[in-house]
């Protein structure tokens, strides 16, 4: 059977990012856990939920490293290697980071899909990888009961230029550079009441690698004190964690989120993942949302793949990094400020 006509959403209970273990849970299960005690030259580890982990080499190199894999978002094969490729490149983007290698993670059902489906998950990913101008040198697989895919990357970064969650100050904007809404828009598409065709601005979105740090000109590479990628704790959750991190509440212009065309009407029409009420759970007690309808309060907390950046900037640098950024990415907006820390760590207006 041609791997185009296999719709891999059919196949799995839980697609993309919005499969990550809940983060209330996932805290849970790592407080209990006994870590070894840290190489002086470990400078980012999982303490703040960082996307990424940072290990100094020398005075102008530090390596990134970083593992995301999931299930099929998409019913498309190649298009589920080219998002699960761009999701996992992005950390090492978050960090401020280049990739330089990528191996792969594959769990694969030899008994249910032909090898083809296979070939051309690896293609899409490895498409992207080119693109990113990584190399993709390896990886592992297993027989498993469903598919799972995705990247081990490892990239470089200068030492003193790192992103991290933790340096957001206050004054900063904040800089959004994806639409939302990819988890109510793939919530539809494996209900099937949505084809890949009526989602496609989503699909370009999710395929589109994070380069953000490409198209900073070098007079503003040092504006950016903190940033993240949005993916599976959804905007709410991981914007909570940056905040966090840097002792601060992020202020965020709700009516500047940008969304895709139809997000709000597939929340509406109760397109939703399990992820929309845990991401609620994890950020309802440290968030104020009480000025926002329902369906905002759901596209907050959609669980989000391949989703974009948010950067915390000087605000000298807001209008030349917004229109740097336009020319690859086309959805970005200013969508908050960073304020003094307030009892909230982020304040929905």
């Amino acid at each position: 059977m041609p791997s185009e006509k296999i719709a891999l959403t059919q196949t799995v209970q839980k697609g993309g990012c919005a499969a990550k273990v809940a983060a209330t849970e996932l805290r849970r299960i790592l407080q209990q856990i006994r870590f070894p005690a840290a190489h002086d030259a470990l400078l980012v580890d999982g303490r703040y939920f960082d996307d990424a982990a940072i290990y100094r080499v020398n005075e102008t190199t530090a390596l990134v490293q970083t593992l995301d894999f999931f299930t099929p978002i998409v019913d498309t094969p190649k298009l589920f290697g080219e998002i699960a490729a761009a999701n996992a490149l992005s950390d090492v983007y978050a960090m401020g980071g280049r990739p330089a290698t990528a191996m792969g993670i594959l769990a694969f059902p030899l008994a249910m899909l032909p090898g083809e489906v296979i070939v051309d998950v690896l293609q899409g990913a490895s498409d992207k990888i080119a693109e990113a101008g990584a190399n993709f040198v390896g990886g592992h697989s297993i027989d498993d009961d469903t598919l799972k895919f995705g990247l081990s990357v490892t990239g470089f970064v200068n030492p003193q230029q790192v992103w991290t969650n933790a340096g957001a100050q206050p004054g900063d904007l904040l800089i959004l550079t994806k639409a939302l809404g990819t988890g109510t828009l793939t919530a539809g598409l494996k209900r099937q009441q949505l084809r890949e065709e009526d989602i496609v601005e989503a699909l370009d979105s999710m395929t589109t690698i994070n380069n953000a740090i490409d198209f900073i000109p070098p007079d503003w590479q040092t504006a950016t004190h903190a940033a993240t990628d949005i993916t599976g704790f959804g905007f709410s959750g991981h914007a909570m964690q940056l905040a966090n991190a840097s002792n601060v509440t992020l202020q965020i212009e709700t009516s500047q989120l940008p969304r895709f065309g139809n997000a709000l009407h597939c929340l509406e029409s109760g397109f939703l993942t399990k992820a929309h009420r845990t991401n609620a759970e994890y950020t309802t007690p440290h968030i104020d949302d009480t000025r926002l309808n329902a369906l905002h309060k759901l596209l907050i907390h959609d669980p989000q793949t391949s989703g974009g950046l948010l950067l915390s900037i000087a605000p000298e640098a807001g209008q030349p990094l917004l229109q740097a950024l336009h020319s690859r990415f086309p959805m970005t907006a200013i969508v908050g400020t960073v304020q003094p820390r307030q009892e909230k760590a982020v304040q929905f207006v």
